[in-house]
C-alpha cells in the first residue's frame, strides 16, 4: 500500500471533509485555552501583587468562558477523532486488505491480556482501543492498543501515596495458530527482569530445570529464554525456521518483543511509546506524509502472518 496520501483520491475526500471541522475544532480550542490561560494568569497576577480576592474574582470570568467553550466543543471533537479512525484509518486498512476494519471503542479484553501470561503482573488499571481484526490467506488475526499499569502505595509523612507503573504499553497482536497447544510456551526477551519465581508462583508451572527450553539456536537464545510446561511442545512450535523468522521480525520493532503460545493462539507484545490512529487538531489533515507512520505500522503488523509463515498449516487443530 502507498504509504502516503497522494494518488489516492478516497483518503484525499475523506481528509478533505474531515479538515473543515478540524479547523472549526482548532479555532475552538485556542479560544478556549486562550481565555482560561488569562483567567489563571490574572489570579496569579493579582495574588503576587497583594490582590487576592479581586484577582480572583476578575480572572474567574474569563476562566469560566473558556472552560465553557472546551466543554462545548468536546462532543464534536470526539466525534471528530471517531471519524478519523473509522473513515481515514479505515480506508486505509480496506486499501490493504478488504478483510481488515477498525473498531476504536472496542480492544483486547483484560482477562485476555492476564490469560496470555506475556507480562508477570496483572494489571490494576487497564485500558485498550482501536480493535483492528482481520485475514490474511487462511490465518486470522487481530492487534489492539493496551495500556496495562500496577499500583504500588508509598508511605508518607503526609499519608499513603498510590503510585501507578507501567507493565505494558503499546500493541498486543494476536493470531491463529491452528493449533490447540497442550502447554504454554512464553517467550521473553533475554533481560526481561529476574523475578522467575514470583511469575511461575502464580501459574501451573513448577519450578525447575525444565521450565526453561533449551534450544539450539545461539543468536534467538542470546535474544530470548523460553518457558514452557510442555518441552516437546515448545519445541515443535520454536521451529529453526520459526526462530529465525522471530529474531528477523524482533530486529524490525522498536525494543524487544515477548511471545506466547497458548490455547490456539500466538499473542505479540510490542512495546510503543506513542499512541497510534490519533486524529491531529493543531496540524493540517492535507499533510502528504500526515499518515506514514500509522501506515507504516498497518503495513507492518499485517506482514506478520507472512514474516511467520503462519499460513503454512503444518499442523492441524485438534
Amino acid at each position: 500500500m502507498n504509504p502516503t496520501i497522494d494518488g489516492n483520491a478516497a483518503l484525499q475526500n475523506v481528509l478533505a471533509s474531515l479538515e473543515i471541522k478540524r479547523k472549526k475544532i482548532a479555532s475552538t480550542q485556542k479560544k478556549g485555552y486562550t481565555f482560561l490561560g488569562i483567567g489563571i494568569a490574572l489570579g496569579v497576577l493579582g495574588t503576587l501583587i497583594g490582590f487576592i480576592v479581586p484577582s480572583i474574582i476578575v480572572g474567574l470570568v474569563p476562566a469560566i468562558f473558556g472552560g465553557v467553550t472546551l466543554y462545548q466543543i468536546n462532543d464534536e471533537y470526539r466525534a471528530y477523532k471517531d471519524a478519523f479512525k473509522q473513515d481515514v484509518i479505515g480506508t486505509a486498512l480496506r486499501n490493504l486488505d478488504a478483510s481488515l476494519s477498525i473498531n476504536p471503542h472496542a480492544g483486547i479484553y483484560d482477562a485476555e491480556f492476564v490469560s496470555s501470561q506475556l507480562f508477570q503482573t496483572d494489571p490494576d488499571r487497564y485500558a485498550t482501543e482501536d480493535l483492528v481484526v482481520g485475514k490474511a490467506g487462511k490465518t486470522g488475526f487481530y492487534f489492539a492498543e493496551v495500556h496495562a499499569e500496577y499500583k504500588t502505595e508509598v508511605s508518607t509523612k503526609n499519608g499513603t501515596r498510590t503510585e501507578w507503573h507501567d507493565i505494558f504499553k503499546g500493541i498486543i497482536f494476536v493470531a491463529d495458530f491452528n493449533k490447540n497447544f497442550n502447554g504454554i510456551t512464553i517467550v521473553r526477551p533475554k533481560n526481561f527482569g529476574s523475578s522467575i519465581g514470583a511469575w511461575f508462583s502464580k501459574n501451573l508451572f513448577s519450578i525447575g530445570d525444565n521450565d526453561v527450553v533449551q534450544l539450539e539456536n545461539t543468536a534467538f537464545c542470546n535474544e530470548f529464554i523460553t518457558y514452557s510446561n510442555d518441552q516437546v511442545e515448545a519445541r515443535y512450535i520454536l521451529t529453526p525456521a520459526l526462530m529465525e523468522r522471530i529474531l528477523e521480525l524482533n530486529g524490525q520493532s522498536q525494543e524487544t518483543i515477548t511471545l506466547s503460545f497458548t490455547d490456539s493462539k500466538m499473542y505479540i507484545a510490542f512495546p510503543l511509546h506513542r499512541d497510534y490512529f490519533e486524529a491531529p487538531v493543531f496540524k493540517t489533515l492535507l499533510n502528504p506524509n500526515l499518515l506514514n507512520d500509522d501506515i507504516s505500522t498497518i503495513n507492518f503488523l499485517y506482514g506478520i502472518i507472512q514474516e511467520l509463515d503462519l499460513n503454512t498449516r503444518i499442523w492441524g487443530k485438534n
